[in-house]
């Protein structure tokens, strides 16, 4: 996946629970907790506002960009 998610990392510096974070975002522990290990394929911008707005934080920080390292075929 080209999209790395670092929520785990931006809470553990605002020494947030998940379940405090879900509660203030208005989602269940486990979508959040989907979101915080990787396993979606889409996040809703108004989510992910929620999130940033509770965190104060930036998508950015949240969210990484790595591009796919292209396999060589012989």
């Amino acid at each position: 996946m080209a999209i790395i998610l670092r929520l785990d990392r931006v809470m553990a510096d605002r020494k947030i629970s998940l379940n405090e974070l879900a509660e203030r975002v208005g989602i269940s522990n486990v979508n959040l907790s989907k979101i915080k290990t990787g396993k979606i394929s889409a996040v809703r911008f108004s989510t992910l506002n929620a999130i940033c707005d509770v965190l104060d934080c930036q998508p950015g920080d949240i969210l990484e960009f790595q591009r796919d390292i292209p396999t060589s075929q012989n």
